[in-house]
């Protein structure tokens, strides 16, 4: 039973990838693409050095891992801050600063995990389990800290020796490994967050990983350098990493073709189509574990983690209201003609082609302009109702912004589109200070990551205020089961309970589109969203 449950918590979640790296067709048939996660360099011969730029096409919030909500941190900390487990192309969860996957025992409550303790941080600092149990710990537990609903119901974290850990759970929580696959599993340098008890982490953050941290310059860039002091340093070959903070994708597009950056993520689905064709460019892409959507504000008002109080409008104290913009749109076309046929629509967040997949984890309301119009005469709603939606300032975002303007005019809906930058819409997403708001979530392996985290009770990222009873109890039970299926099956219901409930409208599920020179080999990019470019390196000259 226990070595059963060991396995569970370890593989349930490591065929989700797997079954995603299937072409995906889109509904009308229009297109079809193929995964391409990127290769690791391997014997192809390649230079020691040079410095690579990546044209990043968000500001990354705070370079704390704790704290970060921010897709594009996970970029940067991905090259500086390792985890004790990682996910690979497969989608297989496998150790990373751990040296095992982890031992579960006493029916599910008390999880222990091997972990290195011979090597050493950037700063030197030793690393080893007394160290993991201090950022673990402040992952759990320190106030503002996004990672404690993704840990699970901990009762303490524990040293066994020098090389053990052990977290003993109130209940059992399968999800564990799979979230200490990343930012609540990356280890942070005990003496850098001695320095004022860790209040500034991000501002010069330390890690064990092939590169480290040199500076920010905000708005800019943030420069990273090989880490001599790193266990593989062996793999690793270039001497620097600069992120050029680049938001325009068409700057990032035309940089690409001229060669000043050599990678770039988030590649419009405008201009990949021609990138694509070009020989002196390789596209990298994936499917998504995520989704984008719109969230509704019902109770959000003093900030997330604050008790939560009823907003008083319309649309956060009927959930019709909130259910007839749902009905008012129209994924399909929206999808395909503001995308180019490159994503795929989404009605929640259990990914359509994974285990945990079921009619009723994945169901989509039909796109019904009447039916919405009825519901919001039946809520005694006004009608065009107004609503006010915040979304980034990215070309692609604007464009589905407008676009989705004017679908859900015919569903009754008069939708006011207000821009905000990418790092403010993050701080507006948790101050609360929203009616509705246009963001997504880069994904998980396991589901509870992509559902508990924005819609379980109290929960540090359930930035809309929602609180049901029922879909608590529903995750709670679908997180201490090892059974697939079964899990499968909770996370259903609970999806149809959140869909009465209207707190959060799924919109589209992204393509990941990454393009990089042919003159560097090694960069790759797996469903969980991030750009590895930690052992990647410039093709050999072969002239």
């Amino acid at each position: 039973m226990l070595a059963r449950f060991s396995r569970m918590v370890v593989l349930g979640v490591a065929v989700v990838a797997l079954a995603s790296c299937a072409p995906v067709q889109h509904p009308d048939g229009t297109a079809t693409h193929t995964d391409d996660f990127g290769t690791p360099v391997g014997t192809r011969q390649v230079r020691k050095g040079g410095e690579l730029v990546m044209g990043l096409s968000a500001e990354p919030d705070k370079l704390d891992p704790t704290t970060s909500s921010s897709l594009y941190t996970r970029y940067v900390m991905g090259s500086i801050c390792e985890k004790l487990y990682d996910n690979d192309a497969s989608g297989n969860l496998v150790p990373q600063l751990a040296t095992g996957m982890p031992t579960v025992t006493d029916e599910g409550l008390t999880v222990t995990i091997p972990v290195r303790n011979d090597i050493k941080f950037a700063d030197g600092a030793a690393f080893d389990a007394t160290a993991v149990k201090t950022s673990l710990d402040r992952h759990f537990s320190m106030k503002g800290s996004q990672r404690t609903s993704e840990m699970g119901p901990v009762a303490s974290i524990e040293v066994a020796d020098s090389s053990n850990v052990v977290i003993r759970y109130k209940k059992p929580f399968a999800p564990i490994t799979a979230a200490l696959a990343d930012r609540a599993g990356m280890i942070l340098s005990p003496a850098a967050l001695a320095k004022d008890e860790g209040k500034n982490f991000g501002d010069n953050p330390v890690c064990v990983g092939a590169f480290k941290f040199v500076k920010r310059v905000p708005q800019t860039s943030i420069i990273v350098e090989r880490d001599p002091l790193y266990y593989d340093a062996k793999k690793v070959h270039l001497d620097k990493i600069t992120y050029r903070i680049m938001i325009d994708a068409n700057i990032r597009a035309s940089n690409l073709r001229s060669g000043d950056i050599q990678v770039a993520d988030t590649i419009s689905p405008q201009d990949v189509d021609a990138l694509a064709k070009n020989p002196d460019l390789k596209l990298v892409q994936s499917g998504s574990l995520g989704f984008q959507g719109i969230y509704i504000n019902i109770g959000n008002v003093d900030g997330v983690g604050k008790p939560t109080k009823q907003i008083d409008t319309p649309i956060a104290k009927d959930a019709r209201i909130r259910q007839a913009l749902s009905l008012s749109i129209d994924r399909n076309t929206l999808v395909d003609t503001v995308f180019n046929n490159w994503f795929e629509p989404a009605c929640s967040a259990i990914v359509p082609k994974s285990t945990f997949a079921t009619p009723a984890g994945t169901d989509c309301p039909a796109y019904d302009p009447k039916k919405s119009r009825e519901l919001l005469k039946e809520a005694g709603a006004q009608i065009p109702y107004p609503i006010t939606l915040q979304v980034t300032t990215t070309q692609d975002q604007l464009r589905m912004a407008q676009a989705l303007q004017a679908n859900v005019a015919e569903g009754g809906f008069d939708l006011k589109i207000v821009p905000v930058e990418y790092s403010t819409l993050l701080d507006v997403q948790k101050k609360g200070t929203f009616e509705a708001l246009m963001l997504g979530w880069s994904g998980r392996l396991d589901p509870d990551a992509n559902i508990t985290r924005f819609f379980g009770t109290k929960s540090p990222g359930n930035y809309v205020g929602y609180s049901s009873p029922k879909v608590d109890e529903l995750l709670q039970k679908a997180a201490q089961s090892t059974d697939t299926a079964q899990r499968a099956e909770l996370y259903g219901q609970a999806n149809q309970a959140m869909a009465k409930d209207t707190p959060y409208v799924y919109t589209y599920r992204l393509r990941l589109l990454t393009v990089h020179t042919t003159k560097v080999t090694g960069v790759e990019v797996y469903a969980d969203g991030v750009v590895r470019l930690g052992k990647a390196a410039f093709v050999e000259d072969k002239g």
